[in-house]
């Protein structure tokens, strides 16, 4: 994807895709966007020019930046090489790049015998077992999650978890407030 034309046709591409997936009719991005619709079909065609004048109202219209409608796309986003991080009985490997909305990572947990500390922090975590059993600690409540079952909760509540028996793995998903809890800690 080289050319100049081949960059516009992507972002014209992305605008109608974002528009049709958004479920608006060109009218209703129109009065969104205080553009015709008529402009707004020419904008997706090729039949008008990608000026500024239309692509920041159309953007913000369709809650996007300007870099994603123009973003191209390589190899090197599509594979993540996770690489462990070890932390006493725990350790991540992070499946998801760095500076998105969510966070994914694989966690492998090492029966301690320990309770470990609960700690609190905006956010929202969910987790599902790949191997083994966890016990959830929530506040007072101890919760134990086996193979296949995950779990999802509010991380204003306090919160651990730590493998029951024998090693367990996770695969984790964070809101962007949890993931700065639960990584930078």
């Amino acid at each position: 994807m080289s050319t100049t034309k081949d960059v516009e046709d992507l972002a014209r591409s992305r605008l109608r895709s974002l528009r049709t997936t958004l479920g608006y009719s060109l009218e209703e991005l129109a009065a969104r966007t205080n553009l015709s619709p008529s402009t707004i079909s020419r904008v997706e065609t090729g039949k008008r020019t990608l000026g500024l004048d239309v692509l920041v109202p159309l953007a913000q219209a369709l809650h996007v930046s300007l870099d994603v409608l123009f973003e191209v796309p390589g190899d090197d986003d599509v594979v993540i090489r996770p690489a462990p991080r070890s932390s006493g009985a725990r350790t991540t490997w992070p499946l998801s790049r760095p500076g998105g909305r969510t966070i994914a990572i694989k966690q492998r947990l090492e029966p301690t015998g320990d309770r470990p500390d609960q700690r609190v922090h905006p956010g929202h975590d969910w987790f599902v077992v790949i191997e083994g059993r966890v016990r959830l600690w929530l506040g007072d409540r101890e919760i134990e999650v086996g193979t296949g079952e995950a779990a999802e909760f509010s991380t204003m509540t306090p919160h651990s978890i730590s493998a029951v028996d024998a090693p367990a793995e996770l695969i984790m998903i964070f809101d962007r407030e949890g993931q700065r809890a639960h990584v930078h800690q």
